[in-house]
Parts: C-alpha cells; structure tokens; sequence
C-alpha cells in the first residue's frame, strides 16, 4: 500500500517535502495554517501568533543560482538578490510547475501529533487538525515537520534589569514591519544579527537617533564580494571548504578573519566580535557601515540596565529619551503539536540525527525539516533533507542504530562548540552537510571520477561555487539539465547586472574579454 505522509507546513521546506514524496511514489497530505504557501516569505503587513513574520524590506542574503531548488532555476532576469515578493514570486511558480498546490490544504491547523497505540509495530501518527473551528482526526504512515523555526520571539525580558519600569514602547523584531511610524524618533535596537542590523539601518534614514546594542558583537559581510560577484558564489566553495577544513588551526583562524576583514576592520566600527574565530553565521548587510561612518546609527556594548526613559550601557554611557526598543533577539523554536519528549529527547535540548530524526522512536516515520542553519540557503538544504527523509520513511534507506545516533550527535556536538562556540546550536558546515545527506543517498559527485571523465565540468563543481545543481548530477531525483546549469550559472549571474552593454569601444580593452569569464578562469589566467 502506498504509504501515506502528514507534512506541516506549506513554505521551503513543506513544498520540497511534498515534492519529494511525489518522485518516491508516497501521498503527501500538508497542512497550511495560513491563506497562502511561502511560509516565512510570504509577506503580511501585520503579524500574526503561531506564523514566521518578516517586514516589507527584506531582501535574500543568499544569491539566487545559490538558492534555486536543483532542477528549477531561476528566471534569467531575475536580480541575484532578491526582496521577499521575487521569492515568493519563484516559490509560488514552483509549486505550480511541479504541481503541488492539490496536495496543500491551505488555513488548517494541525492541533495534535501522537503515536498510534500500535506505534512499534506500525510507526503510525494520529493527527489532528483544526479547519473552520471543525476538527478532523487521521492516521498517517509518517509525519514530516516544516514548520520551521522563524515562529516564536525570543524576549529575553530577564536580562534587562529595570526593563519593567520603561515606559517607552518594546517590540520584538518579528512585529517590525517599516520605518514610517518611527519618524523623529529615538530607538534603541538590541541585537546585531541580520534583523537587527537590517532594523537599525532602514531606521536610520528617518528616526532622530539609532543605537544598536550588541553583548557580543558580529562580522558583517556584503552581499557583493571580489570582483563584485555575489558574497556566495565566490565563498562557498568547495576548495575554500577543503582549506578551511585541513590547513592547521592557527592558519586557518588568521585566513577567516582576513576575509571577515577584507571590507572594512570590524574594530573601528565596534563590532568585532569577541571571538572573530568562531564561525557564527555573519551578518550580511550592505549598509551597516556607512550609517555607522554617517553617524545615523552608533555601536554600543549590551545594556546594563534600564530606567524609566533611558538605557545604561555596561560601558557605563547612557542613551537618554528612548522612544522605542526594539530587540532582534532571535526565535526560539517549538512544536505545540508535539509531546517534547519527542523532539527533545536528552537534557531538554533538541536531539536530532543529523539534524532530521528523533533517534529514539521505534520507527523513523518522524522528520524534522529546516531546523539547520548555514551559510548555505535553505532551498537546497531542505530539498537534500527531504530527499533523504522520504527514502528513510520508505524504508529504502536504513538508520543506524540509537546508540550509533546519539554517537553521532555527542560527536557533532563536540565539533559544532569548537567551530561556532555553542554546542547546541543549529549551525552547520554547509557543504559538508550537505555532501553527509547526498551519500546516504548517491547523490553526491565523485570529484575525482568527474575530473577524470568530464575535466570542464570538475573544475566548476570543485573550484567553482558548490550550487545546489551538484546535488541532482547524480542518483535519485537526478535532473538531466544539471551539468549545463552548473556551466551556464556565472551566465545567468551577469543577466540582470548587465543592462548597459559595454562593446569594444570601451576605453579597457580587456573590459569585455573579462565580463564573459568565470571568476575561476580568471584567476588561472593571471597565473
């Protein structure tokens, strides 16, 4: 019998799930609190509780042949960065193409996941939604989590002494939406990671005065790196990786920081972190450091207390007359769906086989999708984790064993404190991530076989920008365009920025020879 899968959640992760359910011959069912797929992209002018919220600024941090699912590029013209309406614009288009939007049913809440009494023997859920104030019960064969983890505001309000007596308004940075009602205003902004740099940024144009604390400071990059190339296809890499992962620590450290430093040193604008080697997720902004040399928005360490108008900083300086706080203090992430013991299976803490399974179920028929964090997007990630997911359900491929599992974690964990400072975080080495998923699969390329049988293409897959087209080379769910997509990527890259063609006439002859070759090539060329 054709098994039958639950998914929660219409957005990235949802969509790729079904998708995945598709190419492997299940029946996908996904339930969508909301009026529309997209998820946390699919923007809405006011928040609303139990939904990820973004405001009306927010642009992509990763370029668009980084982003793309593997067989679905994006449209040529479609600029390498994009605002949030472009993406979801691609989203909705391919949901459409690959046919998924009969299998999404769309303003239902799913209220309850439990295990069927029969459990060990069937790995069966009970699951319960809620439709038009009418509940509905049904059993499913397996039950994918995509839901993701942008839905319930960290307010971290206990560590603000004497926050109780502001009488300024607070906000989280998931009720932001735009500047226009902080005109002439003093605010305060708490937190230095992409929502709270955009925030500040955006504030600046218009607001009195923009102060942004920060307890640990951040690296912040630009979308444009070297050669005025997107940060990604230039950084992510799989030689860079290579390095980054074999060269002696102390070589390794320096280089990281010399490339967080390439743009500006973060210690004149008082963000250095206070671990620069620690490979937290960097800001991306592209904007941050000319406010900060305008002095439309300042830097201060994290606030030691408040008072009834004002913020004492721990540097001992006070920011007086503060209209607003507004902290971009992150989210944490829970399923209310769901007994914690599931998810949480050791220490309170989110226990995870690489990232996906609760190691302690009887039956793996249970898969968490998106929970990760990388340089890498989310597209690609959620497309691989779902691919390996749906062959597990199926039972086409097998897990380890719960003692191998929780191995596996400690390990990761130990790793994950050396190279991001926590433990328990949902960082991960993107690419290799996403090489672990693709082998449990057959889906990763064979560097060496490739550059023994087809060279052109090994030295764009390896030295080139590790595009999310690699993953549907080979294997499952292989894509025959895969191999001229990933030749043709620096091409659709140059189509949007190229819109004054630059002829022979230009006053640098090379200018035109140049604009036609791959960063790589260019590099080989001057050597």
């Amino acid at each position: 019998m054709v098994k039958k899968v639950a998914i929660i959640g219409a957005g990235i992760s949802g969509l790729a799930s079904i998708r995945s359910c598709l190419e492997e011959g299940l029946e996908p069912t996904c339930f969508e609190k909301g009026e529309d797929i997209g998820g946390l992209w699919k923007f809405s002018d006011h928040a609303e509780e139990g939904r990820a919220s973004i405001y009306r600024s927010v642009f992509t941090n990763s370029s668009k042949e980084m982003t793309c699912f593997p067989d679905f590029p994006f449209p040529d013209d479609f600029p390498n960065f994009m605002h949030n309406s472009k993406l979801q614009e691609y989203i909705t288009a391919f949901a459409k193409e690959k046919n998924l939007l009969r299998y999404i049913q769309l303003k239902t809440l799913v209220s309850s996941v439990s295990k069927r009494p029969d459990f060990s023997v069937t790995g069966q859920w009970d699951v319960t939604t809620e439709k038009d104030g009418k509940k509905e019960s049904a059993v499913f064969d397996a039950v994918m989590i995509c839901s993701g983890h942008h839905v319930y505001p960290n307010l971290p309000k206990e560590s603000f002494p004497g926050l109780q007596l502001f009488k300024g308004k607070c906000l989280h940075s998931w009720d932001y939406k735009e500047p226009g009602i902080f005109k002439g205003k003093r605010v305060l902004v708490i937190g230095l990671g992409n929502s709270g740099c955009d925030i500040a940024s955006e504030l600046s144009h218009t607001a009195e005065q923009v102060i942004v604390s920060s307890r640990s400071g951040s690296w912040v990059m630009s979308r444009v790196w070297h050669g005025g190339y997107p940060w990604d296809m230039m950084f992510i890499t799989r030689f860079e990786t290579f390095l980054k992962n074999n060269l002696p620590t102390v070589i390794s450290d320096w280089w990281y920081v010399k490339q967080m430093n390439a743009r500006f040193k973060h210690e004149n604008y008082g963000l250095m972190p206070l671990n620069g080697t620690l490979r937290k997720e960097p800001v991306f902004n592209d904007e941050l450091p000319a406010r900060i040399l305008c002095g439309t928005v300042t830097v201060k360490p994290n606030v030691k207390e408040f008072t009834e108008t004002s913020a004492i900083f721990e540097d001992g300086t006070v920011f007086e007359a503060i209209d607003c706080v507004i902290f971009a203090t992150g989210y944490s992430y829970a399923y209310p769906f769901l007994d914690d013991s599931i998810i949480k299976s050791r220490d309170n803490e989110v226990t995870l086989f690489k990232g996906i399974f609760p190691p302690p179920l009887e039956k793996p028929t249970m898969a968490v999708i998106g929970l990760v964090q990388s340089l890498g997007a989310v597209i690609p990630t959620t497309d691989l984790q779902s691919r390996w997911a749906v062959q597990v359900i199926k039972g086409t491929c097998t897990l380890p064993s719960v003692k191998d599992m929780m191995n596996d974690i400690d390990e990761k964990m130990g790793k994950k404190l050396k190279w991001f400072g926590k433990s328990d975080t949902i960082q991960t080495d993107y690419i290799v991530y996403m090489d672990e998923l693709a082998s449990f699969i057959g889906a990763n390329p064979n560097i060496p076989w490739l550059f023994l049988t087809d060279p052109k293409l090994a030295l764009e897959v390896y030295f080139g920008p590790c595009s999310s087209y690699q993953f549907r080379l080979v294997g499952p769910g292989k894509w025959p365009g895969a191999r001229n997509a990933i030749l043709t990527q620096w091409d659709r890259i140059l189509k949007p920025t190229t819109t004054r063609i630059v002829g022979s006439d230009s006053s640098c002859p090379l200018a035109k020879k140049h604009s036609m070759e791959t960063p790589f090539i260019m590099k080989v060329s001057k050597k």
